[in-house]
């Protein structure tokens, strides 16, 4: 009998090691969907400020919109990323957002969300 207790205490041990293995997993997995999500948003969101560039007709970026695509491209190894301020234009800042962009909706591809369960 009490290697009977002794063979269920290990195998309990062993089955909660899994457990918390398997649920860091999940959690590690869900921090980068949630984390890629939140940089989709925040692309999204420069896409519509450039949209409405667009619609005004405007033909140069502003100083502060154009710093934060750059730093954008930047953090995500884009060449748009290196280049100067004033050399970056509307319509090229919208084409690195779309790259950027897809390349992170690809990396969802696949994953089921949480909330679809």
């Amino acid at each position: 009998m009490a290697r009977t207790t002794l063979g269920s205490g290990r195998m309990i041990e062993q089955t909660s090691v899994q457990i918390s293995a398997q649920r860091e997993r999940w959690q590690a997995e869900r921090e980068l969907r949630y984390a890629r999500r939140n940089r989709i948003r925040h692309i999204d969101r420069l896409l519509d400020e450039l949209e409405m560039l667009n619609i005004a007709e405007e033909t140069q970026l502003p100083t502060d919109l154009a710093f934060r695509v750059q730093r954008l491209a930047a953090e995500m190894d884009h060449p748009l990323g290196n280049r100067a301020l004033e050399d970056i234009s509307i319509g090229e800042s919208m084409d690195a957002l779309y790259d950027l962009q897809d390349g992170l909706m690809l990396t969802l591809e696949g994953v089921q969300d949480d909330e679809e369960v």
